[in-house]
């Protein structure tokens, strides 16, 4: 049963009885239900924890603006106060990745471990342009020549799934997200992190999780997992081995 947290306007799925001891952060266009089995499988040890839905995703309504991972936080952070005696494990998929980072980086008081899979924190190698045609359009628009919905079917054409399927408040979120690299901050973790990836993970390769765990030099322990055989949704393809991860981190928080 969903219930609501924070200031009422953030919700998520409780699991198991006691103190919650990890946060669930989903990615971009997904919900709190991606972590359902991993944190059941928690729960019949006697771990609870709680998966929220995102603002803008699932039962948790928009955000009141656009911004980034840095709102996100801020957003989260009144949830998140009441479970920090015991020190929080959170984990963060894809843009939730970001968001738990993020909530890390801010309250070192409340989080005490981290486990991150699939999250584009970094950028590896030279980002790629748009196509010169949607570049072309685009000029055009801004300078009043091209109409909106002709951009928006250039827009609808040229940009990602992500992209095309957010309208709104919800593309500026996403432009401001994806636009976002973690580089030169990820020296600033200093808990434990456990990098969970997809060997197969095509939308957040590999080599993204190794320059991670290159970056966190004041963790004192980085571990990192590559599952065979796994794509980018590692919460629903493989929470068994996600559950085992966030089991250890809790037993040692």
């Amino acid at each position: 049963m969903l219930r609501a947290y924070g200031e009422g306007n953030i919700f998520g799925e409780a699991y198991g009885e006691g103190p919650v001891r990890v946060v669930w952060l989903h990615g971009w266009a997904r919900t709190c239900a991606d972590f359902a089995a991993s944190a059941a499988l928690l729960a019949d040890e006697g771990i609870a924890s709680v998966a929220l839905d995102l603002p803008g995703f699932g039962a948790s309504p928009l955000p009141p603006s656009a911004g980034g991972s840095d709102q996100y936080a801020r957003l989260l952070e009144p949830v998140l106060a009441p479970w920090g005696s015991e020190g929080l494990i959170l984990v963060g998929h894809s843009n939730g990745g970001r968001v738990a980072t993020r909530l890390t980086l801010a309250r070192p008081d409340v989080v005490s471990g981290l486990v991150l899979t699939g999250a584009p924190l970094v950028r590896v190698g030279a980002a790629r342009r748009p196509p010169r045609a949607y570049r072309a359009l685009r000029a055009l628009h801004r300078r009043g020549v091209l109409s909106e919905a002709r951009m928006e079917r250039a827009r609808q054409r040229y940009g990602s799934s992500d992209y095309r399927n957010a309208t709104g408040l919800l593309r500026e979120i996403l432009v401001a997200s994806v636009n976002e690299s973690f580089e030169g901050q990820l020296e600033r973790v200093d808990v434990p992190v456990t990098l969970v990836w997809g060997a197969d993970d095509h939308d957040v390769p590999v080599e993204v999780a190794r320059h991670i765990r290159a970056g966190l030099t004041h963790s004192p322990e980085v571990e990192l997992d590559v599952l065979a055989a796994t794509g980018h949704l590692v919460p629903t393809q493989r929470p068994a081995e996600l559950a085992a991860h966030v089991r250890r981190l809790v037993a040692r928080a």
